[in-house]
């Protein structure tokens, strides 16, 4: 036999033979030519009349063929409810037997045929009546048309499994509640407004489905169903589910779609066997903790959410005589402005963001703009192990004050553990907001309260916890996680300082042979050790109890921040472990992890941590400015970030293109070495030997500018370089990295190209400088050579005004230079500098000191030490110089105490 679907007709006919040709007669007489059922074709050779059904089947097919054992399938016919009293007469003991019978309820007279022979079918365990079996001549399914049930049906107590669904039912049969065995209700695509209370009785129900329905609530007594397995209410109108539904122990499947669910009761929380939920496609902001982590569920949809997005506000009333605004306004893709007025409003942006301005927060209607721009880490400010979780927002016009505060809600995207906080520009640095967060999927929002318009991005960073530690002691417990404390004893400490404790969970090896626990940073105001040893607890690594583990496997590494390496200390630390934790003590604070591994030796997970960490692939530019080649710029920056910079350097820089690739350690000292004519002053403190020292740190930038000079006084032009050699490595540096660095040819790692034009040519400064160099001061007070002002010059910018007046130049003078150099300051700080520096030549030793107290006076007190420093190396270099040539004077109580007395 075959089956009709997705409107493809279905041929069959049906051979049944009658005892009485009354039976016949009186079936024909309650059939309808709608019906499809006809009693015109009658064989008058057999004794047996035959009833055919149209459109017609092939002859071979006989009542076995609908008619199978105990099962009656006639919802392949359109009007085959017609037939059951022609069966009922023709073999009533076949009937009686019935466990399973299908009809279709898309014929009103067949329908009604069918349903008066049901209470008769007492052995029935399966019924089906459905709708939509059958398609229109456009190709639209047919509404089923049964709208109640007959109360005998309540005499078919052997039934377990029953579907009316896609009918016109708008409320549940009456007669339904008292089946006793009933483990399978199908109600779906009806028009039931409300579920009875007396659902509850059905004890034995296992699978109940009311999806597609007009339902506003679930009544308490659903909560009476202990044994319901599956519970399918998805395409309603629920706007609340009841606490009794805490109650379904049993339920593996909930189905929740497509609601106007606002919240989810905490009960669920109970549904401890409970796999699959789905609730996507309702009005969720927030999905309770306790259900997303039942121990079995193992899939939860939670799409078409605003999960994490404030409530909608309620409408504030427009003051008078000011233009009226929505208290929501939306605004599409392609807009990029607003108005807000003092009646305040709530502006949802694309993306996700929102802005919630309340009532008074300005004093007219102003317009604002704003703007997404794309992620560029390398001007947000990220410490270690923070992450950026959205693409920076900006809000226009910036320092935009408002009288209240303005709430901006910024979406991002959560893919760590860790703290989730914003963190705002105000275009010079970056300062981290009040965050609240407001937690649900994939998808979050945080919430800082301000009073500026700037740059808004949401940060993820380890949590940090503090607390204030006096002589009395104290307890230090992580948010993150309670079972982190830090314990410190009475009498550990004589002054009270500020302990922070940081917990970030970071797989970093994605070693599968090793488990991990949480990092945990401590720090501390003032640094100073502890008198007593502070005890230390951290969950042991995940999958591992105090049964379970092997000591001779478990490690404690020591990371230190300012070396950045880090340390296997576990046989200098007395570990213990309990079930679930392991307990440590210390005296000084730094970073602390524990490490679990199958592997023999720790050196492997160490090495692996160290290079996934500290070890990046660089690049070496060497950039000279456009409007003074001497003026030359040197940088080491992970190649991933060596573009980005290129781009914003471009248009006051130029120079050969970017190094090869080469791998550094981060905390290794490297050097830039000038060769091929081409030298740099060996009195400035970061010069060994004639090359600069640098240590490379991949969160710094690693950058020095400089100013170079022909060696020897060459005249003409110079094609010269600058070749990069590796320095010393970290301290404690694993085995395995160290032995790959040896030899002198390992040293070098790339060479770039430079290029200085001559005395007098275009681009040189040499043009316009007075001969003797103006250099300052003498070696005994202090000495200052003409390389060392130009390298101060670099770094004065915009404050060359003040330290020029405070070096005692006068406004007409600086008035001048700024006229003469107005279109490029580092042109303008030349010449006020070297202004000051020729009126200096001839006024005795003091020059210096004046330059140091100037800048000290201007508030570039980092300028002034750096002059500091520069002369002590020089008086040191002059004393070291004296001693060679033995012309050190001798202190007189030297020479006395030497006479013999």
């Amino acid at each position: 036999m075959g089956t009709a679907g997705n409107g493809e007709t279905l041929h069959a006919s049906l051979s049944l033979s009658c005892d009485r040709p009354s039976v016949l007669s009186t079936a024909s007489s309650c059939l309808s030519p709608s019906a499809l059922l006809s009693t015109s074709s009658l064989s008058s050779s057999t004794s047996s009349p035959q009833l055919s059904l149209t459109p017609p089947l092939p002859p071979s097919v006989e009542m076995d063929a609908v008619l199978v054992g105990r099962r009656l399938v006639l919802d392949v016919y359109r009007g085959g409810g017609a037939v059951m009293p022609v069966l009922w007469d023709s073999v009533p003991d076949r009937m009686r037997q019935l466990q399973h019978l299908q009809l279709g309820s898309e014929d009103e007279e067949a329908l009604h045929g069918g349903l008066g022979i049901l209470p008769c079918l007492t052995q029935l365990r399966s019924l089906t009546i459905r709708g939509h079996r059958f398609y229109d001549a456009q190709g639209d399914p047919l509404p089923g048309l049964l709208t109640s049930l007959p109360s005998s049906i309540s005499s078919l107590s052997l039934l377990i499994h029953l579907d009316l669904s896609f009918n016109c039912l708008s409320s549940v049969p009456p007669c339904l509640l008292s089946l006793p065995h009933l483990s399978e209700l199908l109600l779906g695509h009806n028009q039931l407004r409300q579920l009875p209370g007396e659902l509850g009785g059905l004890v034995a129900l296992r699978h109940l489905s009311v999806l597609g329905n007009e339902l506003e609530a679930l009544p308490p007594g659903l909560g009476l169903l202990l044994g319901l397995q599956e519970l399918d209410v998805s395409f309603n109108q629920l706007e609340r589910l009841p606490e009794e539904m805490g109650l379904l122990h049993h339920l593996h499947t909930l189905e929740l779609s497509s609601n106007k669910l606002r919240e989810l009761p905490e009960t669920l929380g109970s549904l401890h066997s409970l796999k699959v939920l789905a609730i996507h496609s309702n009005e969720l902001r927030n999905v309770p903790e306790c259900v997303k982590s039942l121990p079995q569920l193992t899939r939860l949809d939670v799409r078409n959410n605003p999960l994490g997005r404030p409530p909608t506000p309620l409408a504030l009333p427009c003051a008078p005589a000011v233009s009226t605004l929505s208290s929501t306004l939306p605004l599409m893709s392609c807009c990029h402005s607003f108005s807000v007025s003092p009646a305040g409003c709530n502006v949802y942006l694309p993306g996700g963001a929102e802005l919630l301005f309340p009532r008074g927060c300005v004093e007219g209607v102003i317009h604002f703009n704003w703007a997404e721009r794309k992620p560029d880490k390398k001007w947000v400010w990220l410490e270690e192990h923070d992450f950026l979780l959205s693409r920076p927002l900006e809000l226009l016009p910036h320092g935009a004050i408002f009288d209240k505060p303005v709430e901006v809600c910024v979406p991002y995207h959560r893919t760590r553990k860790g703290e989730v906080v914003v963190r705002k520009c105000d275009g010079q640095s970056w300062s981290t907001l009040d965050t609240i967060t407001r937690r649900g999927s994939e998808r979050h929002c945080c919430k800082p309260r301000g009073s500026q318009f700037s740059w808004f991005v949401v940060v993820s960073r380890p949590v940090s916890d503090s607390c204030l530690v006096s002589p009395v002691g104290a307890l230090l417990v992580s948010r993150y996680d309670p079972g982190i404390k830090v314990n410190f004893p009475p009498d550990c400490t004589t002054y009270t300082r500020t302990v922070t404790l940081q917990v970030c969970m970071r797989d970093l090896t994605g070693d599968p042979q090793a488990s991990a626990s949480p990092l945990l940073c401590l720090s501390q105001t003032p640094n100073m050790h502890f008198l007593q040893p502070i005890k230390v607890q951290v969950p042991l690594p995940a999958g591992l109890t105090g049964h379970n583990l092997e000591m001779s496997r478990l490690y404690l590494l020591h990371g230190d921040p300012v070396a950045h390496t880090w340390t296997d200390v576990t046989a200098q630390t007395s570990l213990s472990v309990t079930q679930l934790y392991a307990i440590f003590s210390v005296t000084h604070f730094s970073w602390y992890w524990l490490w679990y591994t199958t592997q023999s030796c720790i050196s492997g997970v160490v090495r692996k941590v160290y290079h996934r960490l500290k070890q990046f692939r660089v690049q070496f530019l060497v950039l000279q400015r456009k409007s003074d080649l001497t003026q030359v710029l040197l940088q080491c920056l992970p190649s991933d970030k060596v573009d980005s910079r290129l781009t914003s350097l471009s248009e006051q820089y130029d120079g050969p293109q970017p190094s090869d690739v080469c791998n550094i350690l981060e905390g290794e000292q490297f050097f830039a070495g000038f060769e091929r004519g081409i030298d740099v002053s060996a009195d400035r403190p970061d010069c060994m030997e004639g090359r600069l020292a640098f240590t490379f740190y991949s969160h710094l930038k690693n950058i020095k500018e400089v100013h170079v000079c022909p060696a020897l006084q060459q005249e003409g032009p110079v094609r010269g370089q600058v070749s990069f050699y590796r320095g010393e490595v970290p301290s404690d540096l694993p085995e395995e990295v160290a032995l790959r660095r040896k030899g002198h040819d390992s040293q070098w790692m790339a060479t770039l190209p430079l290029r200085l034009p001559g005395a007098g040519s275009e681009g040189s400064l040499y043009a316009d400088r007075q001969s003797p160099p103006l250099d300052l001061g003498d070696p005994e007070s202090g000495y200052l050579t003409q390389t060392n002002l130009l390298a101060i010059s670099l770094r004065i910018s915009q404050d060359w005004r003040c330290i020029g007046i405070n070096l005692g130049l006068s406004y007409q003078e600086l008035d001048r230079i700024q006229y003469k150099h107005r279109d490029n300051l580092g042109s303008l700080v030349l010449e006020m500098l070297f202004h000051w520096a020729r009126t200096q030549q001839k006024a005795g030793p003091g020059a210096v000191p004046r330059l140091i107290d100037a800048l000290m006076q201007s508030g570039r007190r980092d300028l002034a030490e750096e002059v500091e420093d520069i002369v002590s190396l020089g008086k040191r270099k002059y004393t070291e110089s004296l001693k060679r040539v033995g012309l050190e004077m001798e202190h007189p109580t030297t020479s006395t105490q030497s006479q013999p007395t």
